[in-house]
């Protein structure tokens, strides 16, 4: 029989692989989205097809998860589904930028508004929730600030792409937040009121024979993908994010947008010099933000101990040692 030991370990190293793949797979689907486009689909065409796949694919892990008294109890609180409405426009205007960007050589933007995002959080935690920003936090805010505006300087305009990304996730997070529904079911009643809305589109411009789902095998495959690779990362975060520490999740987050920085730059898109300047402040933002996280851990680590940690010569039994 295992011991609650090796049980914690392996459950960490389970929380740690499901956090590595949920990153790598949002690390990798602007590719999706690009052969999407290149099948021949619209980033509106996109969306509608990654929403309405998603419905049936959120549905069953919520049956999986046994869920369903929970989403019915939302479906029937209409203040929770008015912020679950609210949630599902964010999330729609983030994902229909993303896809926008992506497919239009816009994949540096795309990255810098995710360095940009667990920042963001910090500042908005500490906006709404009166959370307490450490010296780490306020560095890492302002690197990224000066980062901002030197990417202002650089694109001639203020970095839209990136800043839209960056705050309709964050807005996103916040209401999520407030709303007492477990991120499992949040997706799926997110997914429920975006999925007909893509799936009418999607009727409507099939009917106009503008649609693509079904004229080739390849425009199918890619377009049914849009559902799994919505839903399959979401539910990976969800599972590892409750199971492994907040420093880890800090590091891991800058594994998706350091992967679509890298997509741009292969595919050719302008990086001029003050460009760069910028990304490296917010790197420098993002590793200062990393190193906080670590330090507030280990922290929280040595407090634990000191607070449980017997006097000496208390514990005369090994064994019962052991089991405190």
């Amino acid at each position: 029989m295992s011991s609650p030991a090796s049980l914690g370990q392996t459950e960490a190293r389970n929380a740690l692989i499901a956090g590595i793949g949920c990153y790598l797979m949002w690390g990798f689907i602007p590719l999706v989205f690009q052969a999407m486009a290149r099948a021949g689909a619209d980033p509106f065409e996109i969306m509608a097809h990654r929403t309405a796949w998603a419905v049936p694919l959120a549905l069953l892990l919520v049956l999986l998860a046994r869920q369903g008294r929970q989403v019915m109890a939302a479906l029937k609180n209409p203040k929770v589904m008015g912020w679950i409405a609210l949630s599902s426009t964010l999330i729609a205007i983030n994902w229909t930028t993303y896809v926008i960007a992506v497919n239009h050589g816009r994949m540096l933007d795309a990255s810098l508004g995710y360095y940009l995002n667990p920042l963001l959080n910090m500042a908005a935690g500490a906006w709404l929730f009166r959370e307490r920003i450490s010296r780490f936090g306020m560095v890492a805010i302002g690197l990224a600030g000066v980062g901002v505006v030197l990417q202002g300087v650089a694109l001639g305009h203020l970095p839209w792409v990136a800043l839209i990304l960056a705050f309709s996730f964050c807005g996103y997070g916040v209401i999520r937040k407030r709303v007492a529904v477990d991120a499992q079911s949040g997706l799926f009643l997110e997914c429920l009121i975006l999925g007909p809305i893509g799936l009418a589109w999607v009727l409507w411009i099939t009917s106009q024979g503008q649609g693509h789902f079904g004229v080739s095998p390849e425009a199918s495959f890619w377009l049914l993908a849009g559902g799994p690779v919505t839903v399959i990362p979401m539910v990976l975060f969800a599972w590892a994010a409750r199971r492994m520490p907040l420093s880890t999740m800090g590091f891991l987050q800058f594994i998706a947008p350091t992967m679509v920085f890298v997509f741009g730059v292969m595919q050719g898109e302008p990086f001029g010099w003050l460009r760069g300047v910028s990304f490296a402040f917010i790197w420098a933002g993002a590793a200062v933000y990393a190193a906080g996280a670590l330090v507030e851990r280990r922290h929280r680590n040595e407090a634990a101990l000191s607070a449980v940690a017997p006097e000496p010569g208390l514990l005369d039994d090994p064994a019962e040692d052991r089991a405190r």
